[in-house]
């Protein structure tokens, strides 16, 4: 079920973005571009945070979703160049970064490191 979940959840997301960048009038814009817009960096947030228990994780992977959201929105509005489309991309980026990050330290973890004396 939980795999389920996860699948919608992605499905969803996709579609949101992918609706909010070809400018498709759709009613199911607003709430899919939205959902995008909060799991995406939530997702990637809470893949970095693997230590805390279940709801401290969740709690702060959505505390850290909206934060990133505010900022990139502050950072667009300041640099006059607010869009939809702009901040998907940017909320994208972000949020792949994030993952790309995540990956990294996993990898080193897992590679042996080799001594020669």
């Amino acid at each position: 079920m939980p795999a389920l979940l996860a699948g919608t959840a992605v499905a969803v997301g996709a579609v949101g973005a992918m609706l909010a960048l070809t400018d498709i009038d759709s009613p199911l814009r607003a709430p899919f571009t939205l959902f995008f817009l909060l799991a995406a960096p939530t997702a990637a947030i809470g893949a970095a945070l693997k230590g805390l228990d279940p709801w401290g994780r969740i709690i702060t992977s959505v505390s850290g979703a909206v934060a990133v959201n505010l900022l990139v929105a502050q950072a667009m509005l300041a640099l006059h160049m607010w869009s939809v489309r702009g901040g998907v991309v940017a909320i994208t980026v972000i949020g792949s970064l994030i993952y790309l990050l995540v990956l990294v330290r996993q990898l080193r973890r897992r590679t042996p490191t080799r001594r020669t004396s």
